[in-house]
């Protein structure tokens, strides 16, 4: 690589480069200017010198003119024998002969013009020619000729050499110059790109490179070192992230296999059971919570999706706090009594109105409950009250369990975060209960708030929401309304997982109901147009022909347009009942269905 290629790759290189440029550039500009106008000056001062040389001789001859004296007129041209550079000189007549010559000794004898020219002067070559009038008495009496040597190269080679000179003393001035240029602009350069380079290799965000100026460049390392810092921190943060999430993962996994294998002992249990009713029931029981547990964990990562992406809503209205209370202490109980932990309640008698969602409030309050009993050893008192403080409605949830650190105060909340993160801890979750409870109690516009004296002594989580003056809702039923038992429906069931499909069609046939369950999407149309239903629970992701094409395609037809299309699959994101709706479904169902909420659709037909 030659020396130019390799200045051309540095910045080094590249500002020496330019300060070397711009000198040379600029100092040859000027000598090409100052050359030309020195040429142009030296031709008007020499043909001015000859001008004022003519001008003596034209007086000085003028006598010899009138009186035909050419002796006295060569007499007087021969004085230009001291000027070495007029190399001929001339007399003409009146009439435009010539009259007397001179030529320097030495010199090449060139012929005299036959007749004076035009007054003035002319170049020829390296030679002027000047014709100057002869006036006397103000008539013209003749013309003096001069031919002198005209030699700018020669002033040339000396002004360059001038030149020159001043041009390697500049360019020396350059060089001193340059090597400051790079003392204050390069080596800042240089040091923050060697960083950068050093950075890359060993992955050191704590590296900071030296401000030595508070100019631009010194604004530049500053960027520099700022922008090495947020990296070194979202560096941190992804770590972070990437280690949580790997937890996470973990303890989903094991949070699902927790589930799944009482319910395999439980199926056990039932094959050999035989005939024993008490042995069925206690595997059916066990089975059913399992289930529970399981289902609570999907929904908890489908509120974990819709905090990620912004999509958590609440539908609010007016309701009664103790009510909500005791919602979430009915879903919690279950844990807090399967663990012989003692729960304090206390309420306030005078009604404590808010507005907000029951279910998602109820939710809060049991996962703070949930939240309590896990990390509470068993045996433990766990204490639940509500009051009104200052115009707002106080929840608090107070354990003697396992407490937390001071440090653990400020990421309780976090998302995935475990309080608990040893082997022998005895409860689990994925930690995106108390995320989800703080951003709900958020969506109501209150706060949720922790506080603990320390490791092993205990933890209080404090909701505050607004309280309102508006009366509650009313009641839509109650849960010993009776309901009206429902008729025989035709029903068609279509979804690909088999047992699925043939479990619920046993459930739905057990209560009375005709039902025809097929697998594909091309079965279900042909279903339809045979049977005709009243009813169709049809999933989504089905081959051959996919759910929402046979919605549409139900309800394009007439005999089938006006029956009740039930979507059943385990998308429940708001796009997808969203696309449900567009596609003709009436209802939307995630699986696992609950046989209730299928009731609930045959009752409403």
């Amino acid at each position: 690589m030659s020396l130019a290629q390799r200045l051309g790759r540095s910045i080094r290189g590249k500002v020496m480069m330019l300060v070397f440029a711009t000198t040379f550039s600029a100092l040859a500009l000027n000598a090409i200017g100052l050359v030309v106008y020195d040429l142009g000056q030296y031709e008007r001062q020499w043909s001015a010198d000859l001008r004022g040389q003519a001008e003596v001789l034209a007086r000085a001859s003028a006598p010899a003119l009138s009186f035909g004296d050419r002796r006295t007129a060569e007499k007087d041209l021969s004085v230009m024998q001291a000027r070495p550079r007029v190399l001929a000189a001339a007399l003409y007549t009146r009439e435009g002969e010539l009259f007397a010559t001179y030529t320097q000794p030495g010199s090449d004898v060139l012929p005299f013009p036959k007749s004076p020219g035009a007054e003035g002067y002319v170049v020829e070559g390296e030679e002027l020619l000047l014709f100057r009038r002869i006036i006397e008495n103000g008539e013209p009496i003749g013309t003096v000729y001069l031919r002198a040597v005209h030699a700018p190269w020669e002033r040339l080679q000396d002004y360059l050499a001038i030149l020159a000179g001043v041009m390697l003393a500049s360019l020396a001035a350059a060089v001193v110059f340059s090597g400051w240029l790079q003392r204050a602009i390069t080596e800042p350069l240089l040091q923050v790109a060697s960083l950068a380079r050093e950075v890359m290799d060993k992955r050191d965000y704590s590296l900071r490179a030296r401000k030595t100026t508070e100019d631009e460049i010194g604004q530049l390392v500053e960027a520099f070192n700022g922008m090495l810092a947020e990296v070194g921190r979202r560096t941190e943060q992804l770590r972070y992230a990437d280690q949580r999430k790997d937890e996470f993962l973990a303890t989903l996994a094991h949070e699902l296999r927790n589930p799944l294998a009482p319910i395999r002992n439980a199926l056990e249990i039932l094959r050999i059971a035989g005939n024993d009713p008490g042995k069925s029931k206690l595997a059916r029981e066990m089975m059913q919570r399992q289930l529970l547990q399981m289902v609570r964990l999907v929904d908890d990562l489908l509120d974990v999706s819709r905090i990620t992406t912004g999509k958590l809503a609440v539908r609010k209205g007016v309701i009664e706090l103790q009510g909500v209370v005791r919602d979430a202490i009915e879903i919690a109980r279950p844990i807090i009594e399967s663990r012989g932990q003692a729960l304090d309640v206390s309420l306030d008698a005078e009604p404590i109105m808010v507005e907000g969602d029951r279910t998602r409030l109820a939710q809060v309050y049991s996962n703070l409950l949930n939240n309590a009993a896990k990390y509470t050893q068993e045996g433990g008192r766990i204490a639940i009250n509500a009051c009104t403080e200052r115009e707002a409605a106080v929840v608090r949830v107070k354990d003697n369990g396992i407490g937390l650190a001071p440090e653990s105060l400020g990421s309780i909340f976090d998302m995935f975060m475990q309080v608990d993160r040893t082997l022998e801890r005895s409860q689990a979750g994925l930690g995106v209960g108390l995320t989800l409870a703080r951003r709900l109690v958020e969506l109501h516009g209150g706060t949720l708030e922790v506080a603990s004296e320390g490791p092993g002594r205990g933890s209080e989580f404090t909701v505050r929401l607004p309280v309102t003056r508006l009366r509650a809702d009313a009641a839509v039923g109650a849960l010993g309304d009776a309901v009206p038992s429902a008729r025989q429906r035709r029903i068609l069931l279509a979804d690909d997982n088999v047992d699925f499909a043939n479990s619920m069609g046993q459930l739905l046939s057990s209560k009375g109901h005709d039902v025809r369950t097929v697998h594909d999407g091309a079965q279900a149309l042909a279903a339809a147009a045979d049977f005709v239903p009243e009813i169709a629970f049809i999933d989504i992701g089905m081959p051959k022909v996919h759910g929402y094409e046979v919605a549409r395609r139900l309800r394009a037809e007439p005999a089938t347009s006006e029956c009740v299309l039930v979507a059943v699959t385990g998308w429940g994101q708001e796009s997808d009942r969203r696309r449900a709706r567009d596609a003709g479904f009436d209802r939307h169902l995630v699986k696992p269905v609950d046989p209730n909420e299928v009731d609930a659709i045959l009752e409403a037909l």
